[in-house]
């Protein structure tokens, strides 16, 4: 048995969260998937074939080699590169069958002459910034472009999108600007399906789904809703190991400097993970900040002290004598400690907690089937 902590990771509440986005979007839109970053950290060679499976067709990735990956999962599927034409490595696109998302006249132009050179039309999407100002065309930008046939004859533009700065804040004026903007840039380019909405996009409403939605963070469990109830499955699961029991009385602190100090007799369980397993430092507590809680014996428990390297406190006195003993279980993210929460402890997003889980995880892969037979895999 590992020493280390446990990640599971369910692939049929993957397959759930997906099967649920395309069922709120409908059959008139496309529902794509977004693996970069290695699947949101999950591991994209079990990912991207559990998707594929549940009826995902199209997926995006940020850079080619991300992209060289999920084809050898998908030899068929369209492929989207995010953050477009890296200059002077077309090959990698080429030899992948990618497409670049376009979003500077530069690249456009390099990506034509490649076409030209290569004597075919290939297939790239175009990025037109609405607001978030970082990548994609300006609308004069568009503009210009849809003007020059010539241009747009040299490869096929079978994508328009761009991209919501504010989604996960229904209330944010910026989301009808953004809208708006769409729309009048996307017009200069009828007939080429269009992309707007990211995960908490397709909760806006139909008017941002247009052809083809790319979720992500939702996919992998992540609450597109902040302000609601979440609509999607726990995907990841964390789990540590209670490694050292100690009472600790009034007075005394646990941790590196001394932070976080005993109220009352207490409980402490140590467990086996800590923030070289991508448990930040935030989600401890001090005297003057609560963190993030625990689950020990489906009690939730508050952690106790500064998170160290390999290992993190609880405070478990709460918990029915005999409950805890060393080598028993602990949930530090999952169903009952929920990514969203542990991230907001930490300070941070769910995207940030899951893309740093580390390394020394022992992973399961639960809950994925195919063609009838179970397909239960552990790494």
């Amino acid at each position: 048995m590992s020493c280390a902590g446990h990640l599971t990771i369910d692939l049929g509440a993957l397959q759930n969260n997906w099967r649920a986005l395309k069922a709120r979007v409908g059959e008139a839109c496309d529902c794509a998937a977004v693996v970069k970053a290695n699947a949101y950290g999950l591991g994209v060679d079990h990912v991207v074939p559990a998707l594929s499976a549940a009826g995902a067709g199209t997926f995006f990735v940020a850079t080619p080699e991300e992209g060289q990956e999920v084809r050898a999962l998908v030899p068929d599927a369209p492929i989207y590169v995010l953050s477009g034409v890296f200059t002077g490595r077309l090959a990698l696109y080429d030899d992948a069958a990618l497409r670049p998302i376009l979003g500077h006249p530069d690249e456009i132009s390099e990506w034509a002459r490649f076409c030209e050179a290569k004597g075919e039309t290939l297939p790239a999407g175009l990025h037109i910034d609405t607001g978030m100002n970082r990548l994609g065309l300006t609308h004069a930008q568009a503009e210009a472009l849809a003007n020059d046939s010539q241009l747009l004859r040299a490869f096929d533009l079978t994508l328009v999108m761009s991209h919501l700065a504010c989604a996960d804040d229904r209330d944010s004026p910026l989301n009808r600007q953004q809208l708006a903007a769409f729309e009048r840039g996307s017009a200069l380019f009828p007939g080429v399906p269009r992309s707007l909405a990211n995960s908490s996009g397709v909760f806006l409403g139909a008017d941002y789904h247009f052809e083809l939605v790319r979720p992500g963070i939702a996919l992998y469990g992540g609450n597109p809703t902040p302000k609601a109830a979440t609509p999607m499955r726990c995907v990841a699961t964390i789990e540590a190991e209670v490694i050292h029991l100690r009472d600790v009385s009034p007075g005394e602190a646990v941790g590196y400097g001394a932070t976080r100090t005993a109220e009352r007799p207490t409980r402490i369980a140590t467990v086996n993970v800590g923030y070289a397993d991508g448990m930040h430092r935030l989600v401890g507590s001090t005297d003057e900040r609560d963190g993030a809680f625990a689950s020990v014996g489906g009690i939730r428990c508050p952690l106790f002290g500064r998170v160290s390297m390999d290992m993190l406190a609880i405070d478990v006195t709460d918990v029915p004598e005999g409950t805890v003993v060393r080598g028993s279980r602990v949930e530090v993210m999952g169903p009952t400690i929920s990514v969203d929460e542990l991230a907001e402890a930490a300070l941070t997003i769910p995207y940030e907690l899951l893309t740093a889980l580390g390394a020394r995880y022992k992973r399961s892969y639960i809950g994925y089937t195919q063609n009838g037979e179970d397909a239960l895999t552990h790494g």
